[in-house]
């Protein structure tokens, strides 16, 4: 690994499934970090299986294993629990996305593994924590979003809950706040000379896509009101933040939240009497909206474009499809590579993540059980020990 890399003495076992973990982890290996993905021999990950395909690819394990290595252990035979428990001894951070008990259930629970490697950081990703009544109940993004209050947050006022079109708790909940959670304890760790057992839940870490409102509204109290879809100033009330339909189809977005913003929204629209509407929840404020609608109405898309073009009045077009792949801005910031991929014959664009300040080579995601045989070498497993695992002879 490089070694200018921020993260490249850090070693992770990564035994996550689908999303969650394995963006967590993809943010490791983008940083340097070694990550060695445990799957089970039957399948592996099962995002494997997942369409699209390229060939006999799934995309979406591509875009989120690379730079990985992988092996196969079947963790319900004893065989693979030992070696879990072998391997552990020399790595910095395990990730596992089980529901909760599973692990200690095969025998590699963080008891255990806490006295094999003190050291270790041990990163538990659920849906709703290792604790509370509902910690055992399967779920999805959308269950943990609903279940925070993100879901019925978003939509018209009156109207249902606005679908996401994104994995908010997913990534924003599971992800990221296990990243800060790993980071945090890998520098306690300096200190201390301990490793952490971390729980984190992705419907705790969807509250803090409403931390600001929901906190401000527990600071009111009994002088506040509860959070309303459609009615307040950043989730459709004001009538200068919002989405608005062009003729042609496509969107704008209209974030013109301040008042010099504003004013110069409307002043490109040649109507600055609707200012103090702008601000408005009641009736004047709908009123103003719905003469924005029928201005933005029509007018295609590219004229809008043009006409806000040179104004910094925080307006822009909704980006749709693979819209967002020629955006100048991202395209300028590096967020689209092109790589070569020897081991398939193909070549391929990257999405980077959004660390973008450190060198990037991009190393093919692994075939199943690809590194197995190297990985558990490394550990020091003998012979014998292979054997006794019976390892498929994949590669």
């Amino acid at each position: 690994m490089a070694p200018s890399l921020p993260l490249s003495d850090v070693r992770v076992l990564d035994l996550t499934r689908l999303l969650p973990g394995p963006y967590a982890t993809l943010v490791l290996a983008d940083l340097g970090a070694t990550v060695d993905k445990v799957e089970d021999p039957e399948g592996g990950d099962s995002l494997r299986q997942m369409p699209p395909h390229r060939g006999e690819e799934s995309a979406l394990f591509y875009a989120l294993n690379r730079s990985k290595r992988s092996l196969v252990l079947d963790l319900k035979a004893p065989a693979g629990a030992a070696a879990l428990r072998r391997l552990v001894q020399s790595y910095d951070v395990l990730v596992e996305s089980f529901r909760p008990g599973v692990m200690d259930r095969l025998g590699v629970g963080w008891d255990v593994l806490r006295r094999e490697n003190p050291r270790l950081v041990y990163c538990a990703i659920t849906g709703y924590g290792q604790t509370g009544p509902d910690r055992l109940k399967a779920g999805h993004d959308l269950n943990y979003v609903a279940r925070a209050g993100v879901l019925g947050y978003g939509g018209t006022a009156g109207g249902p809950p606005a679908h996401p079109g994104a994995q908010l708790a997913d990534v924003g909940g599971g992800s990221l706040f296990a990243l800060v959670g790993i980071l945090a304890a890998l520098h306690e760790r300096e200190r201390t000379g301990e490793g952490r057992f971390l729980d984190i839940s992705m419907t705790d870490g969807a509250l803090a896509f409403v931390h600001m409102q929901l906190a401000a509204r527990m600071f009111m109290g009994a002088e506040g009101t509860p959070l309303a879809r459609g009615r307040e100033a950043l989730n459709g009330g004001y009538a200068c933040y919002g989405v608005y339909r062009t003729s042609d189809g496509h969107a704008l977005s209209v974030g013109a939240l301040e008042p010099k913003f504003a004013a110069g929204l409307l002043e490109v629209l040649g109507r600055p009497e609707l200012l103090a509407g702008l601000y408005d929840t009641g009736e004047e404020g709908r009123a103003t909206r719905a003469e924005l609608e029928r201005i933005f109405a029509s007018q295609p898309l590219a004229h809008w474009r043009a006409r806000f073009a040179d104004e910094d009045v925080c307006v822009e077009p909704v980006n749709e499809g693979d819209d967002v792949l020629a955006d100048p801005q991202l395209l300028a910031r590096g967020l689209f590579v092109s790589a070569e991929d020897p081991q398939r014959g193909l070549a391929v664009q990257h999405l980077r993540t959004p660390l973008t300040g450190w060198a990037f080579t991009p190393r093919p995601p692994p075939a199943l059980g690809q590194h197995s045989r190297a990985i558990l070498t490394e550990a020091g497993l003998g012979p014998e020990e292979l054997a006794a695992l019976e390892l498929p002879d994949l590669y």
